[in-house]
């Protein structure tokens, strides 16, 4: 088979390691891809938002399957247009993606369906957005409609930083969402979808702020570790039956069935699992420690899926840390042009994010740059595995957390 991959990040690495390890699989495109995934697959030089461009690729190199990474292209409606020429694509359509894109059209759907979620009101000015911020207790939560690329929600702790926010916000936003906060452990699960068909994945917990100890701001995604040993199969069982198949059937009932993967991040509290946000795609970092783990055939477990029918995944048993080694101003700036020297006995999976050649010579060419992933059979040990590997990368631009899973132990 011809697999394409639409994407350029350290998520998309991660796919295209997954589908090459595939006995289906015969050739591997991404389009556009990054310099790290050379060997793994043939870059394809199309944007992701190019979507006209990338559905006539694949009817000319008669690609068997399209998977698809980031949000953008979903929010595009890429999968809208590849349906349109009969050529088979696992994603939402644009309207489904609606779920990533809209926060309150989320909510909605959530409290629609009794789907346990932070109580929340929507505003489209600043005027009525601070006059109810006045009547609730702090902290909050306040998030950005639309796409933000896991950066739009912001913690307030009290009325002055709300009014700031709010003002700041205005002036280029026309909606925010502003929720109750949510305490308890915050964890990601992720489903493969096909209507009312739902497949979980392992789970795991991203670890979002910029500074060790979750201090600093929101970002990407700094790190990510997984299987979770503080998350039981009574909970993971609870988040299937009171979020996934009620929003799946729900959606399926609204006439906007969902296929594609499905993301939850999930916080158990003392009340029970509630749902914090949905993502219509694989969330990242969490892609690149969840993947590494899985036994089964992933292409064909989602042509089976595209078909219909559902399987139980197989996984390696072992922990998953990823560490991500980011520009030293991230999120507010890139790195770019600074040298990566990395020594030839590293010993992980190194998934490339925001790299580049120049002048023969690796170097960084954005905000998150490489992904360091390694395995142990506790969380402990591949704690000191991961850690050993990064130290292992030197490049004066970068830095990392040095607690990742820290949250697991």
């Amino acid at each position: 088979m011809k697999i394409l991959v639409i994407g350029r990040g350290g998520r998309e690495h991660a796919i295209v390691h997954s589908v090459s390890k595939s006995s289906k699989v015969k050739e591997v495109f991404v389009a556009p891809g990054n310099i790290g995934m050379r060997k793994l697959a043939t870059l394809v030089d199309i944007n992701e938002t190019e979507l006209e461009k990338l559905a006539e690729f694949a009817e000319k190199e008669k690609i068997d399957l399209t998977i698809v990474g980031p949000e953008v292209p979903l929010s595009l409606g890429v999968v809208d247009i590849f349906e349109g020429k009969g050529v088979k694509i696992f994603g939402p359509t644009k309207e489904a993606a609606k779920i990533e894109t809209s926060k309150e059209f989320a909510k909605e759907l959530m409290k629609k369906y009794k789907v346990p979620t932070a109580k929340y009101k929507s505003f489209n000015n600043f005027e009525n957005s601070y006059n109810y911020v006045k009547t609730q207790s702090f902290p909050c939560v306040i998030k950005e409609d639309g796409l933000r690329a896991g950066k739009g929600v912001t913690i307030v702790y009290s009325l002055e930083e709300a009014e700031i926010l709010l003002k700041e916000l205005f002036e280029v936003e026309n909606k925010v969402v502003i929720e109750d906060f949510l305490e308890g452990f915050e964890f990601s699960m992720i489903a493969m979808v096909n209507e009312d068909i739902v497949i979980p994945l392992e789970l795991a917990q991203d670890h979002k702020r910029a500074y060790d100890d979750d201090k600093g701001p929101n970002t990407g995604g700094m790190g990510c570790y997984s299987p979770l040993n503080k998350v039981d199969k009574e909970t993971e069982k609870e988040a299937l039956e009171k979020v996934f198949f009620p929003m799946v059937n729900g959606m399926k009932k609204d006439g906007i069935p969902f296929k594609g993967f499905l993301f939850a991040g999930l916080m158990k509290t003392i009340e029970g699992v509630k749902v914090i946000e949905f993502n219509a795609r694989l969330g990242d970092p969490e892609t690149q420690v969840i993947l590494p783990r899985l036994q089964s055939d992933f292409v064909e477990v989602i042509l089976e899926l595209l078909d219909k029918k559902e399987r139980k995944l197989k996984w390696d048993e072992r922990t998953t840390i990823g560490v991500v080694m980011a520009g030293k101003d991230y999120p507010n700036n890139r790195s770019v042009g600074a040298k990566i020297e990395i020594d030839e006995s590293i010993n992980s999976i190194l998934y490339h994010m925001g790299t580049k050649i120049e002048n023969g010579k690796l170097v960084t060419n954005g905000g998150r740059v490489l992904t360091v992933v390694s395995f142990g059979e506790t969380l402990e040990k591949a704690q000191k595995n991961v850690y050993n590997e990064v130290n292992k990368i030197s490049c004066k631009e970068l830095m990392f957390r040095k607690d990742i899973g820290n949250k697991g132990v």
